[in-house]
């Protein structure tokens, strides 16, 4: 019955065996709870289950590959000035960084770690306060030093210009 269901949505033998055992292992879980009472037949319970289970794991697939596709699609090849761009980008924010003092650097670093505020003055030995005010610091300073690039001045100038031209 689950073989047949999970087949005719797609699916292979494989994929019928796996979704019953979840299955069975989904009633068991249930049974143990005292305040579960069967108000059907046992099989039509198992099949809504198996049935449920299926479904997810057909969406689950169709989101994949939508997410795959999409992404093949918007991995256009970058053209040349591109990629230049944003190498340069990419220095300028370098050096900018490393020109931060090495607690600034420490703590954004962090930061960039999806580690709270709680954790990095834990791992660094600051008080909590100190970290949220000090990254608060850092990144105004280092915005600050982006934008006051030479060669970030430069390229803003670039696309003003481009721009112009295009209106």
């Amino acid at each position: 019955m689950i073989r047949l269901m999970v087949t005719q949505m797609g699916g292979t033998s494989e994929d019928a065996r796996d979704i019953f055992q979840e299955g069975l292992m989904i009633i068991l879980e249930k049974i143990d709870n005292r305040a579960f009472t069967l108000t059907c037949k046992f099989k039509t319970f198992l099949y809504c289950i198996c049935e449920n289970l299926w479904r997810m794991v057909i969406m689950k697939r169709k989101a994949a590959a939508n997410y795959m596709l999409r992404k093949s699609e918007d991995e256009p090849e970058k053209d040349l000035a591109e990629k230049m761009d944003n190498e340069l980008y990419q220095n300028i924010f370098r050096e900018a960084f490393e020109s931060l003092d090495d607690v600034s650097k420490k703590i954004l670093k962090l930061y960039w770690q999806d580690k709270s505020p709680a954790e990095v003055a834990e791992i660094l030995g600051y008080t909590y306060g100190y970290v949220r005010k000090k990254k608060s610091e850092a990144q105004s300073e280092l915005t600050e030093k982006v934008k006051n690039h030479p060669d970030f001045i430069r390229l803003m100038k670039l696309e003003n210009i481009a721009q112009k031209t295009i209106q």
